[in-house]
């Protein structure tokens, strides 16, 4: 399977096309490619019957070599009266038929409709040295001649490395005028005359003179390199893909000279039949000696959401810890699939050699990594699309021990979970049927929301079944925290606020969300809730903050710096009762950014606590408008004592009383409940002022 490198994201182009114009100088032909690297493309559009125009010839062979395979029909031009006269000279007695002419391509003196092919090779990069207005004046001129000088169905063959303003120029020039174009990319890297110290990818662009009809939509083709065709509807895909190659020759080279430590090389890998990424590849440097020196780790499916893969932190441990100088961790893409280990071994073998470090040997078998033989089992149930959220998927993923999970994942965030829960087999009422997977209401996903149910311990009335408690959870998600509690806590009423309602939808359809007198999701901006709930007198218990920003430039990607301004902390203190709770997910890492919302926090709430995870980016925020009663706070559990840097906060200790008997209430209604809010209470501290 041929597998096609993509990603640019880190392509500096500017400064990548200056280092190369820098260490080019003037050895301008070398880099386009040989005539036997030429040929395999020039011959599928160039026939010996063709008459054919070389522009800006300069003193390049591959006329000559054209020529002395049967194309005797060749007039070259160029500006150069010396280059023309050397030419002349060179060729007058064994290809005399062959013309050289001194001759501006921009103001040509051929006939209309002379040529059946044009050729060029170098010329476009040559004359288009920037997208000034001026030097556009002059490629319109040479497009324009190349028109006129060329016979209906036509072809102006272009070799050039296709900068940025070019592939921009020609991309906006040909389609606008009905010329279909065909792009090749030219295997010039095991040329005797490339310079090995910066190779860069060459391309043959293929332009078809035609008549322009009304309403014709572009006609763009990519051609990769088992000679089969992609035909591509839009101008930007098309530019996204030559840049992607380009990024993967300056990767490779870059790989190839040098270790890479401390930073991420990040690349995908595309099959031609699909738009949709095959191969995720992350390439890491270890900078320690006596390592082996490279290794490829394959991340299973439905794991490279998992911290160890998915996060650039994790990764650097992984590599540390696999022992190897350099290591490719690679991802399964959720859009394809996949036969087993082996096969995905074998399609990845030539194309990972490229990215071996320095020194490495060729031939040298290369060591495959996993965590077993199995590459893991992943289905897609549903995939849609939100106005808020943008695409989304909803997919199955069978885990270690063969449990089921059902995740949530936005594609513009496609390592992170959104939501998730775990499946089970429940048998159809009155033994019916065979068993189907049901929403297990007794797992919670995060530890961050074991810390929010642990956090019910601060309010007596959660622990005591008698006691109606209400609750505002803002930011609803896939479901998961609203369910569970729902489920495990009868006396609470939950009224869940999410801005999005595909997500809403998604709850509902795919999560097991269901309302009822106690449970409710509504559709509405989670601040304005709020202050409309004020307005109507209300009061509540409970108010959780679980939002996702949309905006990752703050620095804070839970919750959006709106509901942690003073102003909003100030409505939700006036919409909790004096003895509530405020929770919230706290996502930020940017430590500056997260003491100022912590201290703007305390400014409107008198106690203030934490919970912090060690190999996490959430924190807990528990927010108290006055001091609860809790039980006696001479009551010690395992939890309680003495820690580090002086004696634990009496009112921790009182915490752990209600928590252990929440957490046998809980237990009591469902005997399946796994997680223990007991220990959650470690860490807890109060922020100080």
């Amino acid at each position: 399977m041929n597998l096609l490198p993509q990603n640019y994201k880190d392509f500096h182009s500017a400064e990548y096309w200056e280092n190369f114009f820098q260490k080019r100088g003037t050895k301008a032909f070398e880099w386009y490619g040989e005539y036997p690297e030429l040929c395999g493309v020039l011959h599928k559009y160039v026939k010996t019957a063709d008459n054919i125009l070389m522009i800006g010839c300069g003193n390049s062979v591959l006329s000559e070599n054209l020529f002395d395979v049967g194309h005797h029909n060749i007039t070259n031009i160029d500006i150069s009266d010396v280059v023309v006269r050397q030419m002349t000279e060179r060729n007058k007695e064994q290809r005399p038929e062959m013309k050289y002419l001194k001759m501006d391509a921009l103001d040509m003196e051929f006939k209309d409709s002379s040529f059946s092919v044009v050729l060029d090779k170098g010329t476009l990069d040559a004359l288009m040295v920037d997208d000034s207005e001026a030097v556009n004046e002059d490629i319109n001129k040479l497009f324009c001649e190349i028109g006129r000088v060329l016979k209906l169905g036509g072809r102006y063959v272009c070799i050039s490395l296709m900068q940025d303003h070019i592939l921009n120029k020609v991309l906006q020039y040909f389609p606008d005028i009905g010329w279909p174009v065909r792009i090749h990319k030219i295997d010039t890297e095991n040329s005797e005359n490339t310079d090995k110290d910066f190779h860069l990818p060459v391309f043959a662009v293929v332009f078809t003179k035609f008549k322009k009809m009304p309403n014709m939509k572009p006609i763009l083709e990519i051609s990769n390199s088992e000679d089969k065709l992609s035909r591509h509807n839009d101008v930007d895909e098309v530019k996204t893909l030559i840049k992607e190659v380009q990024y993967y020759a300056m990767i490779r080279q870059k790989l190839s000279k040098r270790n890479l430590f401390g930073e991420q090389v990040s690349l995908t890998l595309f099959t031609s039949a699909s738009t949709e990424p095959r191969y995720t590849l992350h390439v890491l440097d270890v900078p320690e000696t006596g390592l082996r020196k490279f290794a490829i780790f394959i991340v299973p499916q439905g794991r490279e959401t998992d911290w160890l893969f998915g996060s650039e932190e994790g990764r650097n441990h992984l590599a540390k810890s696999a022992g190897f100088e350099r290591l490719v961790v690679v991802s399964l893409s959720r859009h394809h699939t996949y036969v087993d280990m082996e096969s995905v071994k074998q399609e990845l073998s030539l194309k990972v050699m490229e990215l071996a470090p320095p020194g490495y040997k060729e031939g040298v078998q290369i060591p495959f990594l996993s965590l077993g033989e199995d590459i893991g089992s992943r289905t897609v149930v549903c995939e849609g699309h939100s106005e808020l959220s943008g695409d989304y998927i909803v997919e199955d993923v069978v885990a270690d021990e063969g449990q089921t999970f059902r995740r949530l994942i936005f594609t513009s965030c496609p390592n992170v979970i959104q939501s998730e829960a775990r499946l089970k087999l429940e048998g159809k009422k009155k033994g019916k049927g065979k068993k189907k997977h049901v929403i297990d209401n007794s797992y919670l996903a995060s530890h961050y929301y074991v810390a929010m149910v642990t956090g019910l311990g601060f309010l007596n009335s959660a622990v005591n079944k008698n006691e109606r408690l209400s609750c505002v959870l803002i930011g609803l998600g896939g479901g998961g925290l609203p369910n569970f509690l729902h489920q495990h806590i009868p006396q609470m009423e939950i009224n869940s606020v999410d801005i999005d309602p595909a997500i809403v939808e998604v709850a509902r359809k795919w999560f097991g969300y269901q309302e009822d007198q106690r449970q409710r999701a509504h559709v509405a901006d989670g601040i304005k809730f709020v202050q409309d709930a004020i307005k109507q007198g209300q009061k509540k218990d409970i108010v959780i903050l679980d939002v996702d920003s949309k905006d990752r430039t703050t620095g804070m990607s839970c919750p959006p710096l709106p509901f942690v301004t003073p102003a909003f902390m100030t409505s939700v203190k006036d919409l909790l009762k004096d003895s509530g709770l405020l929770m919230i997910n706290v996502v930020c890492r940017d430590d500056k950014l997260k003491n100022q919302v912590f201290q703007d926090i305390q400014e409107v709430f008198p106690y203030v606590y934490t919970k912090d995870f060690t190999d996490d980016v959430n924190t807990v925020l528990y927010a108290l408008p006055s001091q609860p009663v809790l039980p006696d706070p001479t009551y010690r559990s395992e939890t309680g004592g003495k820690k580090k840097g002086g004696p634990v906060d009496p009112l921790i200790r009182g915490l752990s009383a209600n928590v252990s008997v929440l957490q046998k209430n809980i237990k009591d209604s469902n005997s399946s409940v796994s997680v223990d809010l007991v220990e959650m209470l470690q860490g807890i501290q109060l922020v100080n002022r």
